[in-house]
């Protein structure tokens, strides 16, 4: 079974995936573009998602070798950083942070992740705006009547795709404030 979905939020991602293997079907594929691949299991299993920067081969090869040495298996990731895949048979040990300095590490690295495509967002909105409106038609308005509304409409999926980066930039930086506000309860604590 196949399934595309996309998120913004890793920790709604990882609550989805454990609800579609609590409905009997495991995660044996996911796609850099949102689409999740499922078999169906008798087995009971659980998943979760880490964020991870760049890891050179050594390194990454640690990594997953942590993992995998407690039952985890590494189901997808990108090569060069971003969130990584884990998923093992339910046996009521099922965090992969067990302790304070580990969780909180995690926050860190997904307010960097956060705040770096923000920024990148940002970035690219202020090249699209500063020298036009998301309504770019020539004369659109100073159009009447029927013409007007024929040409606003067929603009108007444009001007959303020229606002997209923007709206992206808010996704980002909720994002971050949500991990900054976990990491700093786990601090204060």
């Amino acid at each position: 079974m196949k399934k595309f979905k996309i998120f913004f939020d890793i920790e709604k991602e990882e609550q989805w995936l454990n609800e579609q293997l609590q409905k009997g079907y495991r995660c044996t594929n996911i796609s850099g573009l949102g689409i999740y691949t499922f078999k169906k299991t008798d087995k009971r299993y659980v998943m979760r998602l880490d964020y991870q920067d760049f890891l050179s081969k050594k390194k990454s090869k640690d990594y997953k070798g942590l993992y995998e040495d407690f039952g985890w298996m590494y189901i997808n990731g990108p090569w060069l950083g971003g969130i990584r895949y884990w998923q093992k048979e339910d046996d009521d040990q099922n965090e992969i942070f067990s302790d304070r300095q580990s969780k909180s590490n995690y926050y860190k690295r997904l307010m960097g992740y956060s705040c770096g495509l923000g920024i990148v967002l940002l970035s690219c909105s202020f090249m699209i705006y500063k020298d036009s409106s998301l309504y770019v038609a020539e004369g659109l308005w100073s159009m009447e009547g029927a013409l007007f509304w024929k040409a606003f409409l067929f603009e108007t999926p444009f001007a959303i795709l020229r606002l997209l980066p923007a709206l992206m930039v808010v996704f980002f930086f909720s994002s971050f404030y949500k991990a900054y506000r976990k990491y700093s309860i786990l601090k204060e604590s």
